[in-house]
């Protein structure tokens, strides 16, 4: 599916908002609002302002509040444009700013942001084999087989672990068998992964949480935290606010205000755009939208779509399951974070994001 005309203007945007300086450093876009790193202080912008159909605004917040939505924000230029919340937290309290909500699979697009971090301050490579910081044996493959595997094949889904086990969860060796070579296969295997927390914990010498919040949390405001939810698997939990900061860092190519917190602009280049030749819908645990094709979790072959074609072609995405979403969009300088439940059974609910930018899109349009 091709955008021509979306695409040229998302180029001119682009080339308009990011002001290199001489040594290829982004700045944030002049009037680009950063929020206090503590307090609840956040400048807010009316949609009317904006001149947004603010009729078609409430039907957007019908549809998200009869969908099990949790909490909702738009960011335009770092303001608040939108925010609302609704139904209960996971404790049955009424849920509020304060409350806090997993990201589910949105916590590997912050995963993949630590990775670029601490490459860049020295402590791993993404080139680096996976064996040189979980050990020898972390799988069942043959030894040559799984020296192949690299650092970069689990931030790209390119591991080539056979995904054909009843529990794609499982990250001990028994679970991580071999089907092809490294780089040969794309699949959404959150296995490998899971791992990829291990391996930040072995290159940093300190925690998850530890190195979460040195290396974005103190430096952004955010407040969430990383918890073990079935002994397997560490899920990021934080209020919608913090993932509206971290939307907000990455809208900015890593720069916070006069802070540069992900500084390797090769990196984030290479994390938000196609990382592979399999998906080219996919960067570094990243979707990226207005693609010719996608693969989606749990199948392996490409159809002719891109991952939301309501939304705009530049967006990219972290997404989880039960729509936890976080959008960020260059050309509208904008950042949506979406939290709750859907019914709809899926590791991604791709087609309820979509439908969420159709009135997304009719409401700025």
């Amino acid at each position: 599916m091709k955008y021509p005309f979306y695409f040229l203007m998302f180029t001119l945007l682009l080339v308009a908002a990011c002001k290199p300086t001489d040594d290829n450093t982004y700045i944030p876009e002049e009037g680009t609002y950063f929020p206090p790193l503590s307090g609840t202080t956040w400048e807010s912008t009316a949609p009317i302002s904006l001149n947004w159909n603010t009729e078609k605004v409430t039907e957007l917040n019908t549809f998200l509040e009869q969908n099990e939505t949790r909490a909702f924000i738009v960011l335009v230029s770092g303001k608040i444009v939108i925010e609302e919340y609704w139904n209960t937290d996971l404790q049955g309290n009424p849920f509020t700013a304060d409350s806090n909500w997993y990201w589910a699979s949105a916590g590997k697009s912050l995963t993949a942001t630590l990775i670029g971090i601490a490459q860049e301050e020295g402590s791993l490579t993404i080139n680096d084999k996976t064996s040189d910081y979980l050990g020898a044996g972390w799988t069942s493959l043959p030894a040559n087989k799984e020296d192949l595997i690299r650092i970069k094949n689990q931030l790209s889904f390119t591991t080539g672990i056979d995904y054909n086990v009843p529990n794609a969860d499982c990250t001990s060796p028994a679970c991580l068998n071999y089907l092809t070579d490294a780089g040969n296969q794309w699949y959404y295997h959150n296995g490998t992964y899971t791992l990829l927390h291990r391996v930040l914990e072995n290159a940093t010498g300190v925690t998850n949480n530890q190195f979460t919040n040195t290396a974005i949390q103190d430096k952004i405001g955010m407040d969430g935290s990383w918890l073990s939810t079935n002994g397997l698997n560490e899920v990021y939990f934080s209020t919608a606010r913090s993932a509206a900061r971290f939307g907000l860092l990455t809208l900015n190519q890593g720069i916070w205000e006069d802070t540069i917190v992900l500084g390797d602009a090769v990196y984030f280049n290479s994390m938000t755009t196609t990382s592979q030749s399999i998906n080219e819908s996919y960067g570094y645990l990243w979707w990226l939208n207005g693609k010719d094709s996608v693969v989606f979790p749990g199948t392996t072959t490409a159809i002719a779509s891109s991952v939301t074609p309501s939304g705009p072609v530049d967006m990219i995405s972290a997404l989880g399951k039960d729509g936890q979403f976080i959008d960020v969009v260059p050309s509208l300088n904008m950042v949506v974070i979406r939290m709750g439940d859907t019914s709809a059974q899926e590791p991604v609910p791709v087609l309820f994001h979509d439908d969420m930018w159709a009135k997304i899109m009719d409401i700025v349009n």
